[in-house]
């Protein structure tokens, strides 16, 4: 291929991010490559990697299209690994490592310039580790007694989108149904491999005036046995109920809706404008068992951002949320414990 032709389809981003939970380090920075058409027949790959003060994640995913309507394959993987740096947990040295295989498969059954819907089948396999001390030790609920928790799951899903001149409309419906194969975890008691789950997301944006958008973001899940922690619903943080720590929220069933509205208030040269954000944040978490669920099930926060769009290729944001009620006690010893958040994006080709 032409040196022009790698250009188009050749991406790398920079990222940088307080939105990892504080136990491992809340400062998270990566970068992420992907090839839009790498043998040459509209096939992608990307891979990233994004690390903290205590942990490391590797992504990669490869999609390739399998006929003349769109549809897709998609092999993705990710591995993490972590440590506890929170004082006063670091002495126990705290490990925790976690891995996903995914295959999934897409298809678009109606197509305009204007609506998609599509349907699609993932099977997926994850599994984590857990450590204290150097020994194999398990540390949330459902693991087996050397620590590990194994998850086989198949989820079919829904996608919708409505696009106008100004606007876009988007909706996800999932459901999962977790199972006993491979060697899952399988316990006397739930939470284990078992399970079935339904999930829906939309996102609602409108341009209201050039450089002014209304972003309205919503999540529920519903389950219908307690689930593990790595199927549980989390509440809290960046990308989430702002003013408070990420994840302090982790229930079984959860709804989440989110709203704010971004106003230029300057422009300078073609595509840059720095924008001000008001934000409303509201999360409710709850268990299948009522006895396990949380006092504080609902958390909200209400705050503002400062948004910096230099073109396609840079993008700033710091969020400050100011939570309604407290969950936890915060010690306020990050930025994001503070209810402070920042996002830096940079993408140089």
């Amino acid at each position: 291929r032409r040196s022009s032709d790698l250009a188009d389809t050749f991406s790398l981003q920079l990222i940088a991010d307080n939105g990892r939970i504080p136990s491992v380090g809340s400062f998270r920075r990566g970068l992420s490559v992907t090839e839009a058409n790498l043998l040459g027949f509209g096939d992608r790959i990307n891979t990233a990697y994004t690390n903290t003060d205590g942990s490391d994640r590797y992504d990669i995913n490869y999609t390739f299209p399998i006929n003349a309507r769109n549809g897709t394959i998609r092999f993705d993987y990710y591995g993490t690994d972590s440590e506890v740096i929170e004082e006063p947990f670091d002495r126990l040295n705290i490990t925790g490592d976690s891995d996903r295989f995914g295959l999934t498969i897409r298809q678009p059954i109606y197509q305009t310039p204007t609506q998609d819907i599509a349907v699609g089948l993932t099977l997926s396999r994850e599994n984590s580790q857990t450590t204290i001390l150097g020994e194999e030790e398990p540390l949330s609920v459902g693991a087996e007694e050397d620590g590990s928790t194994k998850i086989s799951a198949i989820r079919v899903f829904q996608e919708y989108t409505r696009r106008t001149s100004r606007s876009v409309l988007a909706g996800r419906s999932q459901f999962s149904l977790g199972v006993g194969a491979f060697d899952a975890t399988i316990n006397n008691e739930p939470p284990d491999s078992r399970f079935f789950t339904w999930r829906g997301q939309g996102q609602y944006v409108r341009l209201l005036a050039p450089d002014l958008l209304l972003v309205v973001r919503s999540d529920i899940q519903l389950s219908t046995r307690a689930l593990v922690p790595l199927e549980q619903f989390p509440l809290g943080g960046y990308q989430s109920v702002r003013g408070y720590r990420q994840d302090v929220l982790l229930t079984d069933n959860g709804v989440f809706f989110s709203a704010e509205a971004l106003f230029p208030v300057a422009r300078f040269g073609e595509g840059n404008v720095l924008q001000i954000v008001p934000f409303f944040d509201l999360g409710r978490g709850w268990n299948v068992e009522e006895e396990d669920s949380q006092e504080n099930d609902t958390i909200a926060g209400i705050g503002l951002g400062l948004q910096l769009r230099l073109g396609e290729r840079f993008n700033a944001r710091i969020d400050y949320g100011i939570p309604f009620n407290e969950v936890d006690d915060r010690d306020e010893n990050s930025l994001q414990e503070a209810g402070v958040y920042f996002s830096i994006t940079y993408t140089p080709f």
